[in-house]
This record gives structure tokens, C-alpha cells and sequence, in this order.
């Protein structure tokens, strides 16, 4: 199962409501450029070199760009849907006609959606109950979280440092 490291940050921010309150955030252990991602597909039994599979993520990268700026949604099935979104200056205009692109738009954002068909779910909550979370804390001291458990399914749990690697 895949392992999601967290850890436990306190909120700082004064003007909260949920300040002095502690919640979990992702703690990501590396970034993967397009040359290693390259390499980790090509090593999942596939019959392309890296320099192939990395020709290919290239590719996908400019056309995806490209259709994007031509005001195209780009659904790729079983992940999900990139589209365009754009951010607008606050006030906005008086009138339909005094608008202005250089004036009244702020941001181009790029959006994904993941996929949401029932076999190859990957929301937000379905994506959830596929993850096992370890604290970061009980991989810095080699012991269980204060819940002395490892659940997974959704729950936060200490988990070990031994049982195999962490990238999955």
C-alpha cells in the first residue's frame, strides 16, 4: 500500500479560528523531474528505454500546454481532467465593455480534476482510503505514534521505519 509521511504543524496564524490548533500536512521526501519519472516507468516491466518514456512525458508536457492555450479541456482517463481557469482583478469593471484583459485579469491558472468515474476513482476522498499515513515523528525516533497503531484506510497512524522501502 502506499505510505504518505505527514507531520503534525501548529496553526500560527493569529487571525484563525483555528489558531494554537495542530493539523497533519504532507511531507514529501523528493521531487520526481521528468528524467526520473522517466526511469521508474521504465523499470515498471515496460519495453521502452527511459530516453523513450521521457520523449513521450516531453511531448505530452508541449501538447498539453498547447491545448490548454487554445481554451481545450485535456481528460486523460483514469487520472483526470487539466483545464483553464482564469483569476480576475478584485473590483472588476464598471461596464461589459470597459473590461480589459491587461487590466482586469490577474492569473492563467491551470486546474486538475482527478478522475471520478467509479473504477479508476482517484478524488480526494477515494484517494484517501488508498493511502496508508505514517507520522513523521515515529520514522525520526524508530517507534509508534503516541496511538501505538498502524492503521491504514484513511486514519493517521505512526506506523515504523522497518517493513521495506517508502516509495511505492
Amino acid at each position: 500500500m502506499a505510505k504518505i509521511i505527514y507531520e503534525v504543524k501548529e496553526n500560527k496564524n493569529t487571525k484563525s479560528a483555528a489558531y494554537g490548533k495542530h493539523f497533519a500536512k504532507v511531507k514529501n521526501l523528493e521531487t520526481l523531474n521528468t528524467r526520473r519519472l522517466a526511469q521508474h516507468i521504465s523499470e515498471h516491466g515496460s519495453i521502452y528505454t527511459p530516453d523513450v518514456v521521457y520523449g513521450v512525458l516531453e511531448r505530452f508536457r508541449a501538447c498539453l500546454v498547447e491545448m490548454l492555450l487554445e481554451s481545450k479541456k485535456v481528460k486523460i482517463d483514469g487520472l483526470g481532467t487539466f483545464y483553464c481557469t482564469l483569476e480576475n482583478q478584485p473590483g472588476g469593471a464598471q461596464k461589459k465593455e470597459d473590461f480589459n484583459v491587461g487590466k482586469h485579469l490577474k492569473a492563467l491558472h491551470i486546474r486538475f480534476l482527478p478522475e471520478q468515474a467509479t473504477e479508476l476513482n482517484i478524488s480526494s476522498r477515494e484517494f484517501l482510503k488508498k493511502a496508508e499515513f505514517i507520522n513523521i515523528d515515529s520514522l525520526l525516533k524508530g517507534t509508534e505514534d503516541a496511538n501505538g497503531s498502524s492503521t491504514s484506510g484513511g486514519s493517521t497512524s505512526g506506523g515504523s521505519a522497518s517493513g521495506g522501502g517508502l516509495e511505492g
